[in-house]
């Protein structure tokens, strides 16, 4: 079959198509999926280049999130057949843990074994590529805003990182509550697309200070007054825009989290925390419900995912680059 491997760590271009590489056969309790689309994480970057502490089997086989059609059925498995439609959650939650696209073999290939427990179904008014979307980006962002987060109708969103797949998913999510939703991004142009989304406000970061044009807009938060600045800052940026963020948020107002991109260390003023009586809420990763919300969302037409790009296989290493460079607004999805 074809499938884009690396033999070894290492930098852009160094993912090879091999178009002989072995077809994966069904175990007991596994299914052999026939890949439609997946779509590219920043963790896939952090598999090709390497983790400390995680060892990577080699070859690898890279990609987390994809969706297909069942090819083939293993031993014991009687809850799934032969060309059912199919989500794949990449996380192990049965077994030793893991994840499918770094421990084991992933969906940038044409085929892909991988343990029954892993699978959601999809309705058929789903696409692959809607699908390949969800489980990093769109089942983390929902999970942060809806389950943990729990935002409202008419609650005053600032979005930091608002343009990537996360950001972008965030923004869908909060508009879809009814809220107001401000963002931030690098570019003019990105702030234009956000706003085609749904934003309200737009934030250029590179020409000004979001926590100053929060004051300006809002007003500046005061510790004995609850109606100025921002209900909720959706961060998951960190670093040195995470003491900004404090300074935003209400009386009683929301952090919102669920990783820290340009820093998991940043500088802290306690100060903010006791006087205004700030709520943090970190956010992990996503769970098989928030996947099955988020299908019935598509499913319904309440969501359309973002996809900036969709590649064919043998452009795999551009479709890394798009990523890694930070060219994309949304979503790069493999089309397999």
């Amino acid at each position: 079959m074809k499938a884009a491997v690396i033999l070894e760590h290492g930098g852009p271009g160094c993912i090879a198509i091999d178009n002989d590489f072995s077809a994966p056969t069904p175990g007991p309790g596994d299914v052999v999926v026939k890949v439609g689309a997946t779509s590219l994480n920043y963790h896939d970057i952090f598999t090709r280049r390497g983790m400390p502490g995680i060892n990577v089997p080699m070859p690898c086989i890279m990609g987390l999130d994809f969706a297909g059609e069942i090819s083939e059925i293993g031993g014991d498995v009687t809850d799934w057949k032969v060309g059912q439609r199919v989500l794949v959650d990449p996380v192990d939650r049965v077994g030793p843990g893991g994840l499918i696209g770094e421990m084991w073999h992933g969906g940038l290939a044409e085929f892909c074994s991988v343990p029954a427990h892993h699978l959601v179904a999809l309705p058929d008014n789903v696409s692959f590529e809607q699908a390949a979307c969800l489980p990093v980006a769109y089942g983390t962002a929902h999970r942060m805003m809806y389950t943990v987060g729990d935002v409202q109708k008419d609650d005053k969103v600032l979005i930091l990182g608002a343009s990537g797949g996360v950001g972008t998913c965030a923004v869908l999510l909060a508009k879809a509550r009814g809220c107001e939703v401000i963002v931030c991004a690098s570019t003019d142009e990105k702030l234009k697309r956000l706003a085609e989304l749904g934003a309200d406000h737009g934030i250029n970061y590179t020409q000004e200070e979001f926590h100053k044009w929060v004051w300006n807009a809002f007003g500046k938060p005061h510790r004995r007054q609850w109606d100025k600045g921002v209900d909720v800052v959706v961060n998951f940026t960190g670093g040195d825009t995470w003491v900004p963020s404090l300074k935003v948020v209400h009386r009683g107002g929301k952090i919102l989290t669920c990783g820290a991109t340009a820093g998991y260390d940043p500088a802290e003023d306690l100060r903010y925390i006791w006087s205004f009586e700030l709520k943090f809420l970190g956010s992990n990763g996503w769970m098989r419900e928030d996947l099955e919300t988020l299908i019935a969302m598509i499913s319904s037409g309440d969501l359309d995912p973002v996809v900036d790009s969709v590649l064919p296989l043998e452009d795999v290493n551009e479709a890394f680059r798009l990523l890694e460079d930070r060219e994309v607004f949304g979503k790069v999805v493999v089309k397999i």
